[in-house]
């Protein structure tokens, strides 16, 4: 039998006070899909970081195809046929879709970018990645920027593909599309790596499963031989409930959040809300189905304040909002949980103390003239023990912490402000089951607490669980708005894809 394609053996890595890897193990065959599962903190980004050569590891070896190896750098381990998509991108926002594909090419003195530009264009439409070559990074949504990551692997053809979250922007039929180019790729001899949360997504997808704990490796086995009930017993070590089908009910509030045939611009200028309208009530989850790059960032930012609207209206509680006014929108109790939490909820240099305090510093219960620093040190640590939030210190950067407290951080100081309205954009993006429960948690307490909730999410099964009624959203226009009971996968599906609902209610 053939040596596997990639072992990772006893693998250790440390930081200050913290043991991320504490001798982890993994193999990985050519030819077959691999999931890797684990908790935020369970090692899974480390142990992947030190096969891409961008940590070297304080203990343990690496073998590829039974040939030991110690990467100097990531550029060693591109040459070597290995490719991540990161959490956290690796893109430069200044440049265009185009240019940051070309970082790191070789072949000559010059690359010729326009060849460059129809080749991706050729290859985002082979995936179902659709992407605008001469877009530049700082015009795109998180989630459009992860398919310029993505697009950045399948150009330079790796032998092994290490994906985190990768099917997070594309609707159901475009998600088995890519799983089954992958498997494809897995015929052809690669090995394909993908970090997930959506248990289901590996039943579906995967050969071969290692769970990481604590930074070691709980198990490793064939998928026919589990199930995900075993699965979340192995990553979080108890048993969690799911709750399905019990969320929801019939809406008795009054309307909260209104909006009337509200049009907006991208940062293109080109149009992205076309006459959208929609109402939340008092005690409603309002969910929002989307691909990525079809307008629920631009709504969520015409409802905060962030993005100025040409025509429509937007009230809350029956007042109009002064659009373009991100301070009218806080007055009015409109609370905003971004998709990009390190980027645009929180500020990363900052330690948490100064995040919590952003948003609040005039009001006058922290002082007039000079600052309570006391008072509000004293409340932010109790927001952080009421919030469950898990950090070394409250000085400390929050760029340090993990994704799930990162969130329960941004949500703590969201929904301490006594919203009306909550808008969550993508709220469990890259979380693992744990942090997954609690934000959840908090958002059905604010929904039984009379909030008006918008939540927008490429989940559907997130979207199933939480939300009263559901949108979608295709190249600014509302498709269709369903109750929950009437809804399946397969329709909601139609409509991401731009099929349009008979009847849409408001």
């Amino acid at each position: 039998m053939s040596a596997p394609l990639v072992e990772m053996k006893n693998i250790t890595k440390k930081f200050p006070g913290v043991i991320a890897n504490s001798g982890a193990n993994l193999v990985v065959q050519a030819g077959e899909i691999h999931a890797l599962l684990g908790e935020n903190g369970a090692g899974k980004s480390t142990l992947m970081s030190v096969l891409t050569g961008l940590y070297k590891p304080d203990e343990g070896d690496i073998y590829l195809s039974g040939e030991k190896i110690a990467f100097r750098s990531p550029k060693d381990a591109i040459k070597a046929g290995i490719g991540m998509v990161h959490q956290h991108f690796r893109l430069v926002a200044p440049f265009t879709v185009t240019e940051n594909v070309a970082l790191g090419l070789t072949g000559g003195f010059r690359i010729n970018l326009d060849k460059l530009a129809k080749e991706i264009s050729a290859l985002s439409h082979d995936y179902g990645l659709q992407l605008d070559p001469e877009a530049r990074i700082w015009q795109l949504s998180v989630g459009e920027q992860q398919r310029v990551e993505i697009i950045k692997l399948l150009y330079r053809k790796t032998k092994i593909l290490i994906l985190d979250e990768p099917t997070a922007v594309l609707t159901p039929q475009e998600a088995h599309d890519l799983y089954a180019t992958l498997r494809r790729m897995a015929q052809e001899g690669c090995a394909v790596i993908f970090i997930t949360h959506k248990l289901q997504e590996v039943m579906d997808a995967a050969d071969t499963i290692t769970i990481l704990r604590g930074g070691c490796t709980i198990a490793t086995m064939s998928k026919k031989d589990t199930d995900t009930k075993q699965l979340v017993q192995l990553m979080v070590g108890r048993e969690i409930e799911h709750k399905s089908g019990v969320i929801g009910g019939e809406i008795k509030g009054n309307t909260i959040l209104q909006i009337d045939s509200v049009h907006a611009l991208n940062d293109k200028g080109l149009p992205a809300l076309k006459d959208v309208s929609l109402s939340i009530a008092a005690g409603e989850i309002f969910g929002i189905a989307a691909v990525a790059g079809n307008g629920q960032r631009e709504l969520a930012e015409v409802i905060t304040g962030l993005r100025p609207y040409h025509s429509g209206s937007i009230s809350v509680d029956g007042n109009p909002l002064k659009p373009n006014d991100p301070k009218a929108s806080i007055d009015a109790g409109v609370s905003y949980v971004p998709d990009d939490r390190l980027g645009t909820g929180l500020v990363p240099n900052l330690d948490a103390l100064d995040n919590l305090f952003l948003k609040d510093y005039r009001n006058p219960r922290w002082g007039r003239f000079l600052l309570k620093q006391g008072a509000f040190r004293e409340h932010a640590a109790q927001l952080v023990k009421e919030f469950s939030v898990s950090m070394a210190a409250l000085s400390n950067p929050v760029k340090m912490m993990s994704g799930g407290n990162l969130q329960k951080l941004l949500l703590a100081r969201e929904i301490s402000a006594a919203p009306r309205v909550l808008i969550a954009v993508y709220p469990v993006r890259g979380l693992d089951i744990g942090a997954t429960e609690s934000v959840h948690k908090l958002l059905m307490e604010q929904r039984a607490a009379g909030k008006a909730i918008l939540l927008i999410s490429e989940d559907l099964e997130e979207l199933f669980l939480m939300a009263d009624r559901i949108a979608v959203m295709y190249e600014g226009d509302i498709m269709g708005i369903i109750p929950k009971h009437e809804a399946t996968v397969a329709e909601l599906g139609f409509m991401m894809a731009g099929a349009k609902r008979r009847e849409v209610g408001a």
